[in-house]
């Protein structure tokens, strides 16, 4: 796997799902998916690779097959917009939650579902993304 594919990412019922290129068979892509849930550790299924151990040959497919799953085997199935306000940048996933007049975020690495951000918050969603813009353009010029 060389990337999760944050930028093809949907959401569903309070999960996201992220679809990822799994290998190459005969010239054609293979998928697979990971999953990341509103409810975070709380669920069976936060950062499960493929709970499902389907694999499709295109993006659409895979993200049905992870519905499916979900639809079957969640126990916390709802509507929620955890992850409506989400950016890939510099292929890397950032998540910014707004809570009254605070600002925090969640932020993925490309190649790994492991929750890296610093413990600062911000008043609004564009101060922070623009200090994570920041720090990501300076560690690319290191």
């Amino acid at each position: 796997m060389n990337r999760f594919l944050y930028e093809k990412s949907i959401t569903y019922k309070g999960y996201l799902i992220i679809p990822f290129l799994f290998t190459r068979v005969g010239g054609e892509f293979i998928y697979s998916y990971a999953l990341l849930a509103a409810e975070g550790y709380e669920d069976e299924f936060h950062k499960a690779k493929n709970p499902s151990g389907l694999c499709a040959n295109n993006l659409s497919g895979i993200v049905e097959i992870a519905q499916q799953h979900l639809n079957k085997y969640s126990q916390n199935l709802k509507e929620d917009n955890y992850f409506e306000q989400r950016y890939t940048y510099q292929n890397h996933l950032i998540i910014i939650h707004q809570e009254g007049n605070k600002c925090f975020y969640d932020h993925y690495p490309s190649n790994e579902l492991r929750n890296i951000a610093a413990p600062t918050l911000f008043f609004n969603p564009d101060d922070c993304i623009n200090w994570i813009k920041q720090r990501l353009n300076r560690s690319q010029v290191r």
